[in-house]
């Protein structure tokens, strides 16, 4: 994508800190049981440590749906940067996934670390240079982990600073219908274009939001309302605040977008279903990018989950991801196997 600088998984501007990511409705899971807790079907990982030595083992096993995993830079202390109210977290078919990449290219093991970043959902992963890991982990007692799908979000900022009309029906539908009504060959990069203005093509070569590649001006109003991003310098309840008290012009769908991308990296490749999805070549898909169908570069499962430094966490393990050289990575766009 030829960016010089790291940039965050979901499409965002360039970033130091990275992190990871899904299906379903809106609604959350139960709040996590005690660390010990072991569920799913008999047999199956349900510690972060189990994982490790499946992974170090090159074995596939079922995970069971208490473990969670983010990427994050090497250096990271938390699964989000520290302003984040909410980090992206992949799920359990997301870890299982990740087994049988390590089993199937582990001789190839750019393919793996740069198979589980694109399934998260990272763009600008012909020049990443980033040293990541994977961070597979358990949550505290009374963390929810919940669908990211539009309504999910706005239903959770009401619930924070109360419904102060920031966020008007009108403009969430809007926003949601865009995103439901794509055509056959049509996708999320698509719909953000619809929304927002931007440009597709200058997006997926790494330029800025800007109104230089036609990003509107409701959504460009809405990111400088909202202010530094919890990226840089800010933090999400402070960018959400600035919205709701800032922000002067029409509280459409490209302005409820925009504050969304700025306030918690729901960036141009963020579905709002809570599905992963990238333009480049699925891993477990065997054909080159260009002829995967929109339907076949959709991947796993996602959550969001109150942002934690690690030694909050019950239980959790790094993985070291190798990605290799960016010269190594042609398989991005020729496919996998």
């Amino acid at each position: 994508m030829g960016r010089k600088r790291p940039v965050s998984r979901r499409g965002r501007k360039p970033l130091l800190a990275l992190a990871a990511c899904a299906l379903a409705a809106g609604s959350a899971l139960p709040a996590a049981p005690d660390a010990s807790a072991s569920d799913g079907k008999p047999g199956c990982i349900s510690t972060p440590e189990a994982y490790r030595e499946a992974w170090e083992a090159r074995e596939v096993h079922c995970v069971a749906p208490s473990l969670f995993a983010t990427t994050h830079a090497r250096s990271g202390t938390s699964l989000y940067p520290g302003g984040f109210r909410y980090a992206w977290a992949g799920s359990h078919t997301n870890l299982e996934h990740y087994l049988k990449l390590r089993q199937r290219y582990g001789d190839t093991p750019a393919k793996v670390g740069i198979g589980i970043l694109s399934y998260v959902g990272y763009p600008g992963l012909t020049t990443w240079s980033t040293p990541t890991d994977l961070a597979v982990y358990t949550l505290p007692r009374g963390f929810r982990a919940q669908v990211p799908a539009f309504e999910t979000w706005f239903r959770l900022l009401d619930e924070e600073s109360g419904d102060t009309g920031a966020y008007p029906l009108a403009g969430q539908t809007r926003l949601a219908y865009a995103y439901s009504r794509l055509g056959p060959h049509q996708d999320v990069v698509d719909a953000f274009q619809s929304v927002t203005g931007c440009n597709r093509t200058a997006l997926l070569q790494g330029e800025d939001v800007s109104a230089e590649i036609g990003c509107n001006t409701a959504f460009l109003e809405a990111l400088a309302a909202a202010g530094p991003s919890p990226y840089t310098t800010g933090d999400s309840a402070s960018c959400f605040r600035n919205f709701a008290t800032r922000y002067k012009g029409p509280k459409n769908a490209a302005a409820l977008r925009g504050v969304l991308y700025q306030c918690q990296d729901a960036g141009f490749l963020n579905t709002g279903v809570g599905i992963g999805y990238n333009t480049y070549a699925n891993p477990f898909v065997c054909k080159p990018a260009r002829d995967q169908s929109v339907l076949q570069r959709y991947t796993g499962r996602e959550f969001i989950v109150p942002n934690s430094t690690f030694d909050r966490l019950p239980s959790h393990v790094d993985i070291a991801l190798d990605l290799g050289e960016p010269s190594q990575r042609g398989f991005l766009d020729s496919g996998y196997c």
